[in-house]
C-alpha cells in the first residue's frame, strides 16, 4: 500500500492505494473477517484530513461511487449529507456494507427481525441496540444486518457496499 509516514504518523492515502489494500484484504478474506480488515483500514483513512477533504468536499453528491472493484465487485462510497435525517430501518439486501464517519455525528439503530420482508411484504423489526457513530468511527454491517441511521445535521461519510445497492433487489421494513 501507497502510503506516507512523517515519524509515526501517517500522513496521505491515495484512493488508488486505498482501494488496492481494500481489495487484497479482501481476496485474501471474503468473509466478515475481511471486512473487519478493511473497517480498520478505513479507519485510518477518516484521519487523513487531505483524502477526506480531496473525496468528501461541498461539491460531492449525497451518494458518490469513487471507485468501483472490478473483481470483487465493492464499491467505495463518498457521501455528503446535509440537514437533518433519519432513514427507516433497512438491511442490505444480499450483501454488506460498511460505514466510516468522517464528519458530523450520525446515531444508528440496529434492529432485530419480527418478521421478514418478501415480495409485496414489508417487514417487521424493533430496535435492539443505539449507539453513535462519530468522526474516525467505522462499523461493518454484514448480510442481513438490520440497522438505520439519524442525523441532526449533516455529516460525511466513506462507506463501502460489498456490490452497488442500487443494482440489487431490496425489500422493506417497518418499527414496530
Amino acid at each position: 500500500m501507497e502510503i506516507f509516514f512523517e515519524g509515526d504518523m501517517i500522513m496521505a492515502y491515495t484512493l488508488e492505494s486505498f482501494s488496492a489494500e481494500c481489495h487484497r484484504l479482501l481476496k485474501a478474506e471474503p468473509g466478515p473477517a475481511g471486512r473487519e480488515k478493511v473497517c480498520d483500514v478505513l479507519r485510518e483513512v477518516l484521519q487523513d484530513e487531505t483524502f477526506v477533504a480531496t473525496h468528501l468536499g461541498d461539491d460531492c453528491p449525497e451518494r458518490n461511487i469513487i471507485y468501483e472493484d472490478p473483481e470483487l465487485g465493492f464499491c467505495i462510497l463518498a457521501h455528503v449529507n446535509h440537514g437533518a435525517k433519519q432513514s427507516p430501518p433497512h438491511d442490505h439486501g444480499p450483501t454488506w456494507a460498511i460505514y466510516g464517519q468522517a464528519a458530523g455525528v450520525t446515531e444508528m439503530t440496529d434492529w432485530e427481525l419480527v418478521e421478514p420482508a418478501g415480495e409485496g411484504k414489508v417487514g417487521k423489526v424493533r430496535p435492539a441496540k443505539v449507539y453513535t457513530l462519530n468522526p474516525g468511527d467505522a462499523y461493518v454491517y454484514n448480510e442481513g444486518d438490520l440497522h438505520s441511521p439519524r442525523r441532526e445535521s449533516s455529516t460525511r461519510l466513506i462507506r463501502f457496499e460489498g456490490v452497488n445497492t442500487e443494482t440489487i433487489q431490496r425489500y422493506r421494513f417497518e418499527a414496530v
